[in-house]
């Protein structure tokens, strides 16, 4: 006679070798209930070690280059070094999306399989798994409502790193912080502005967001010159400078393949003319090729007896019946 109900099979093995009431009792409500929460644990354990190993390959693959990928940097980069300049930094963030995402799968899949481990558990040795789950959907919803905020910043990180929309070491304009990103986790983004200041932005609160960084940069500058210096002469001696300019081995290091050009007159502003040059650099590095380009183009245009204008204003003198002057912009008096 069985004295647990639906026993399971070493019950009835040990059922048919004896007729001792305790044992049977014993194995039927501790042992046999004990080993199979064992081996759900041991089997939830093995499979997450195997489903561990799976998204390691997968990550593994992700990093692995595009095919294509160097033949085309080679295309548009003639020079080998900033070919490996260029192909060391597309490396390094396909490296960390991957990374960050292979992270975030596995978490996923450990509380997945642990709680699925868990609950089988728990119902092997009797207990009422619908009070536990009926709790923990009402328990879910109210930190779901609670934490709204939380769960946007998590998914708006998740879809950033999917998309690559900026990584570490990108100069972005996040809206109120533009800087140099440091961190990017799945809640927020660390940004470090020009004067040294880290902010820390929600993920989900980032409406829109500007790379300068990724992939090539390109310097935009106006040189200004007087309204009454001839353009055509100095489109032309800017023309020559940039051709000094660019053959600096400095300045080689942060240009791509293309030469620096000049646009021609881009406004015509208030006390000068503004004609634009641009140049297609290394990302991040316009700045700094427009702080050298600045350095020299100002000793040249010097040189050259140029003028870069500054704001002007030009000032009317009258008088007033019977010879008085007025201060200079004042009205006479009724």
């Amino acid at each position: 006679m069985l004295l647990v109900a639906g026993a399971r099979p070493l019950t009835l093995w040990v059922e048919g070798l004896t007729d001792n009431t305790a044992l049977l009792w014993f194995v039927g409500t501790v042992v046999e209930p004990l080993l199979i929460v064992v081996g759900i644990l041991a089997a939830a354990a093995l499979g997450l070690r195997l489903l561990r190993r799976a998204l390691r390959r997968v990550v593994d693959r992700a990093k692995e280059p595009v095919p294509g990928f160097a033949d085309m940097l080679r295309r548009d980069v003639d020079d080998e070094d900033e070919t490996a300049a260029a192909w060391a930094v597309h490396q390094e963030r396909r490296d960390q999306r991957a990374e960050a995402l292979g992270t975030l799968a596995e978490s996923v899949v450990r509380v997945v399989v642990w709680g699925f481990a868990i609950l089988t558990a728990l119902g092997t040795v009797g207990i009422n798994l619908a009070p536990l789950i009926a709790g923990a959907g009402v328990l879910g919803v109210a930190i779901g409502f609670g934490a709204q905020d939380l769960v946007k910043d998590f998914l708006s990180g998740v879809l950033m790193l999917i998309e690559d929309q900026y990584g570490v070491g990108d100069v972005i304009d996040a809206g109120d912080a533009v800087g140099v990103v440091e961190e990017v986790s799945l809640r927020t983004t660390r940004i470090r502005d020009v004067g040294g200041t880290v902010w820390h932005v929600p993920n989900g609160s980032i409406a829109r967001v500007g790379n300068m960084t990724q992939e090539w940069s390109r310097m935009l500058l106006d040189v200004g010159v007087a309204y009454e210096t001839d353009v055509d002469r100095a489109i032309d001696l800017l023309h020559g400078v940039l051709e000094r300019f660019q053959a600096r081995d400095d300045v080689r290091e942060m240009l791509l393949d293309e030469p620096m050009e000049i646009w021609g007159v881009n406004d015509l502003g208030d006390s000068s003319v503004a004609i634009r040059v641009v140049a297609k650099t290394v990302p991040g590095q316009q700045w700094a090729l427009g702080r050298l380009f600045r350095q020299v183009v100002k000793r040249e245009l010097d040189a050259a007896g140029i003028e870069i204008p500054y704001p002007q204003r030009t000032v009317w003198h009258r008088t007033v019946p019977g010879g008085a002057a007025l201060p200079d912009g004042g009205d006479a008096a009724g």
